[in-house]
């Protein structure tokens, strides 16, 4: 069905029938739900608390385990939170905050897996890439330059990689 076939269709009901419509697709996807509840009742900071602590988690995990240092976890939230249209400054914040996290595991301990260095390069190239799309890079510039200046100083091997990726933005 097509935008317009569902604006002529949707033209055609009364306001209880839209209002019924509504309400079953409330009841039957969790998505619907999830997005009303968030538009009437935007609890970012709980969302934020929220995504912090399952990112951590991947990489201090509470219970003793090995940390899975999962980005596709971030990423998921990242998601998420696009798709609801959370503040970009929010979304830029939890960006960052999993490349700063990962960075301090791999200041404790060495990290061997080059999947790993490979994956934080391309979570900074995207958190880079959404902060000039929505116009905020400058407002992060100096957590951007110590991620950066953290890749050097711990020796990363693609830390060419993220001072070219800083330098293409004249800091």
């Amino acid at each position: 069905m097509s935008k317009r076939d569902l604006k002529k269709y949707l033209s055609e009901l009364n306001k209880t029938q839209l209002e019924d419509q509504i309400i079953e697709l409330y009841d039957k996807f969790k998505e619907v739900k999830v997005y009303y509840d968030f538009v009437f009742n935007p609890k970012e900071t709980n969302l934020v608390k929220e995504a912090k602590l399952k990112i951590s988690n991947e990489y201090y995990p509470i219970r003793g385990k090995k940390p899975k240092m999962r980005r596709s976890i971030a990423q998921k939230f990242i998601k998420h939170f696009i798709s609801l249209g959370v503040d970009a400054y929010i979304i830029a914040d939890i960006m960052l905050y999993t490349l700063e996290i990962a960075q301090t595991l791999s200041a404790e301990r060495e990290i061997k897996q080059e999947a790993f260095y490979k994956s934080m390069l391309s979570s900074f190239q995207q958190s880079i890439s959404f902060m000039i799309e929505k116009g905020i890079l400058d407002d992060f510039k100096s957590r951007v330059v110590a991620i950066q200046e953290e890749t050097n100083s711990q020796n990363w091997f693609n830390k060419y990689e993220f001072n070219t990726t800083v330098e293409r933005f004249d800091y």
